[in-house]
């Protein structure tokens, strides 16, 4: 997996708990293999629910309609099946999608409900919600596929070969291995589950709401602190941890301990002093975003006098892409840019920049 965030899992358990909570089965569709210039890779997921309904994409949408078909074979008949698409070169218009893509991928649509015990989603889910690093070994072939093995347990037909378990606890990619179950040569995925990564926000005010809606959109485990309680109001923040703190006190927050950015915005220059000087001394943090002008920040780094050193190479100030945003929303979209690209490893330039195109 090139970053934390190409085949994100959070949102997909967050989907997953919700239609768990309906009780009533779903598809789980995972990309086996690509080839070519396809929209997602190998390990990415969605869910299709019973009326076919999408939850993420495999493709830019091109292939869901034709998957939601396969998945509602699959739903009443519980037999998993691989989907094949070959959208390279011309022959494309044969399967009537015309995208384009010059690319081919395999996916493998299972059926997930209360007789399959939701798994292997609530053996991923326990990973992502524990924050726990683990990989899973999902069949992809014949009668079983489907099945799977995953830290502390398995539902395939047999134990996890030797073999098969040093693979998947070595994994931190996605993998194809081939294994042996009933004596027959099965293909198996290794799905490596990272944790999520942690992103705490100091300060909920109403810039701040963009931010962390956007960033747990994209996958991020959003944390929000702040000493206001009227601003904690989870109506606010969904789907984040809402943490009421003093500025002063951040260093005591569990949160900060394991978190991997942090976005410094509360608009109060001894509390942003505060929450910078926490992260000054938490040198395991290595993107941290300021909000606010230039001179705002050199007058902050002073009062922090000595320990401003420690953010040196971490701090992102004023943080963001230079995109001229002004409101809050355009605000939230370039750091949220400028940390999926620090995410992932990118300089965050525009991809046409230097590129020639080979059309004649």
């Amino acid at each position: 997996m090139a970053h934390a965030l190409e085949t994100p899992f959070l949102p997909l358990v967050r989907d997953f708990r919700r239609l768990q909570a309906e009780a009533q089965p779903f598809v789980l569709a995972t990309i086996l293999g690509t080839a070519g210039s396809t929209y997602r890779k190998s390990g990415t997921s969605m869910l299709i629910t019973a009326s076919g309904q999408p939850r993420g994409l495999l493709s830019g949408g091109c292939l869901e309609v034709d998957l939601a078909e396969h998945a509602l074979e699959v739903l009443a008949s519980g037999t998993a099946r691989i989907a094949s698409y070959d959208m390279r070169g011309e022959d494309d218009i044969v399967f009537g999608i015309g995208s384009g893509c010059e690319g081919a991928m395999r996916v493998l649509l299972q059926r997930v409900g209360p007789r399959e015990c939701w798994q292997p989603l609530a053996a991923i889910a326990e990973l992502v919600e524990a924050r726990k690093r683990g990989a899973i070994a999902l069949l992809a072939q014949g009668p079983h596929a489907g099945r799977a093995w995953w830290p502390g347990g398995g539902d395939a037909p047999c134990d996890e070969p030797a073999g098969m378990r040093t693979a998947r606890l070595a994994c931190t990619d996605v993998q194809r291995f081939v294994t042996a179950v009933a004596s027959e040569a099965v293909e198996v995925l290794l799905l490596p589950v990272p944790p999520p990564p942690l992103l705490l926000v100091c300060g909920a005010g109403d810039d701040a709401r963009p931010l962390a809606n956007l960033a747990v959109t994209l996958g991020f485990e959003v944390a929000v602190c702040d000493h206001r309680p009227a601003r904690l109001d989870p109506a606010r923040f969904p789907s984040c941890r809402l943490h009421l703190q003093p500025a002063g006190r951040l260093a005591e927050l569990a949160d900060l301990a394991v978190c991997d950015a942090a976005v410094v915005m509360s608009h109060h220059l001894a509390a942003d002093a505060d929450y910078l000087a926490a992260l000054a001394d938490a040198d395991h943090v290595g993107y941290v975003g300021l909000l606010g002008p230039a001179p705002r920040r050199d007058r902050l780094l002073r009062m922090l006098g000595a320990r401003a050193a420690r953010l040196e190479g971490r701090l992102r100030a004023p943080l963001g892409l230079d995109i001229g945003a002004r409101t809050p929303e355009a605000i939230a979209l370039s750091a949220a840019g400028e940390l999926h690209a620090w995410i992932a490893g990118r300089p965050g330039g525009a991809w046409h920049a230097g590129l020639r195109s080979t059309a004649p």
